[in-house]
């Protein structure tokens, strides 16, 4: 699977997944995003418009629901000035038994150059990549509980815009890590960015056995996980991917495992608060913490425009230099 990303010369032919890529393609990409990245005179960031995808078609494929995801992704196609087209899964032919091979084939006919594709099934992605010929790219917008790619690179490109470098910092990712994509696609990409020490914190049913696999030092302590971090990542709880009640009540959650300003408190003073959306406020994280001077919640919303524009750009083989 890994080796399914690049071509024959070595480039990216699509992006799957952050398990197994090299520290500098992941600095690259960053690098290339950051270059999308421009300032307005009131000190606003802003993400300009550049040709490098004209004339191609990029087709989002969604076969789970999103708003974010799928709207950063099609505002960074146009940013790149691609053609988009949203495919409407619910009224396609796969709802009447088409397979999703021949529904691929037929998209191909209408000259797509890129699937951005988002699934329940882990694997998806890959299972695309393997059927799609060899001049559409792929793009993983989420697979199951599997990864996230993007995700995990623009909560990376805003921690590195807030903190500079990766080495030093200590990071906790909160909550519901078991079931969550963006955990594990963060988690790889993190140890490979080289940050001195990843904690993943949430009950005991929340944690993936042998976390510390994954390269995270699990903690079912809510207070001791954030003891002096340099950055929080809360998660949702993720409800629709539960196979039996591994809570009692949110209520009880949030009195065990929800960010509030006094357990914040135990992290270091300039700590930064990250959430990758969609935010269930008083369930996993306060209010306060989301609108405070901690949190980077809605640049990261931001950041998501640009690095999926270096991830399609790169993927096409026609990113900046």
């Amino acid at each position: 699977m890994k080796t399914m990303q690049f071509n024959e010369a070595g480039r990216l032919q699509h992006f799957l997944g952050i398990e197994g890529i090299k520290r500098p393609l992941l600095m690259k990409i960053l690098q290339v995003a950051q270059s999308f990245v421009s300032s307005t005179e009131d000190g606003q960031q802003t993400v300009r418009k550049v040709p490098l995808l004209r004339g191609k078609t990029v087709m989002n494929l969604f076969f789970e629901n999103s708003t974010r995801t799928r709207t950063t992704f099609e505002i960074a196609a146009k940013r790149l000035s691609a053609d988009v087209i949203n495919f409407n899964i619910n009224a396609s032919s796969t709802s009447k038994g088409e397979s999703l091979t021949d529904t691929l084939h037929n998209l191909e006919a209408m000259y797509a150059d890129m699937f951005v594709v988002r699934h329940t099934a882990s694997g998806a992605a890959h299972f695309i990549a393997r059927h799609v010929k060899p001049h559409v790219h792929i793009v993983n917008a989420g697979d199951g509980s599997h990864e996230h790619p993007t995700q995990a690179l623009l909560d990376a490109l805003t921690i590195q815009q807030v903190k500079g470098e990766f080495a030093p910092l200590r990071v906790a990712i909160v909550g519901d890590i078991l079931h969550s994509r963006v955990a594990r696609s963060l988690i790889f990409a993190l140890n490979i960015l080289g940050v001195s020490e990843i904690r993943a914190v949430g009950p005991k049913t929340l944690l993936p056995r042998h976390i510390e696999t994954l390269g995270a030092h699990p903690y079912t302590n809510l207070k001791a996980g954030v003891t002096d971090v340099d950055v929080v990542v809360m998660l949702r709880l993720q409800r629709e991917r539960m196979q039996s009640a591994l809570l009692p009540s949110e209520h009880e959650y949030f009195q065990q495992y929800g960010l509030t300003e006094a357990v914040l408190e135990y992290a270091a003073p300039d700590v930064t608060v990250m959430h990758p959306g969609p935010i269930n406020r008083g369930v996993e994280i306060a209010s306060s913490v989301v609108d405070g001077s901690h949190s980077v919640i809605l640049q990261q919303v931001s950041n998501g425009i640009a690095v999926r524009m270096a991830v399609m750009a790169m993927s096409m083989g026609v990113a900046l230099s």
